[in-house]
């Protein structure tokens, strides 16, 4: 069960993404600190969703543990490595992992966001581990053929603004919560 979804090209979408995944970050366990693990690759348009949005996210947010970017990309290959190291450093933590994903017609310029864990590879037919406490999406292109020739030939007209709206809505997410966090936080020391 999907917990939201929304179209990347809405004048809201950053909004509704922040909102929502505030919501979420509420929930999570004040001791564990916030991770984000951007998965794949740069060589291949349709999945260079994740990398665009970690580099988006360490451009804006030096106070963030982020992974997973365009100069040092997590993908299948070194995934379980890398997010083994991720577990050792940042441990306790909460892990936002965000990828791109395959879909039905209809859904494509979808972001998805969900509790619970990521299965990268799921769209190509691999089976890789589980990542995350919960995960953004975003639909790229059509699933149900030819998925690697399907990745390779989506628009970079859509990715790279879909990943403005991602990293924007996780940046404005973490600035509230931060922010609230802080006023409760005041509000007990009166």
């Amino acid at each position: 069960m999907m917990l939201f979804s929304v179209r990347y090209d809405r004048e809201d979408a950053i909004l509704l993404l922040s909102h929502h995944l505030r919501y979420l970050l509420h929930s999570k366990p004040i001791a564990r600190e916030l991770v984000v693990v951007c998965i794949g690759t740069d060589r291949s348009t349709g999945d260079s969703l994740g990398p665009l949005v970690g580099s988006r996210l360490k451009e804006m947010r030096s106070d963030l543990p982020v992974y997973g970017t365009l100069e040092d990309p997590i993908h299948a290959l070194n995934l379980d490595e890398k997010y083994a190291k991720i577990l050792f450093a940042h441990h306790p933590s909460y892990v936002l992992a965000i990828d791109a994903c395959l879909g039905a017609v209809g859904s494509v310029g979808s972001v998805t966001l969900d509790a619970g864990p990521l299965l990268p590879g799921a769209g190509v037919h691999k089976k890789l581990r589980e990542v995350g406490d919960l995960h953004i999406k975003g639909m790229v292109n059509v699933s149900g053929f030819m998925e690697y020739m399907v990745l390779q030939n989506t628009r970079l007209g859509l990715v790279f603004p879909m990943s403005r709206v991602i990293a924007r809505g996780i940046d404005l997410a973490v600035s509230l919560s931060k922010s609230h966090n802080t006023e409760k936080r005041m509000h007990k020391l009166q």
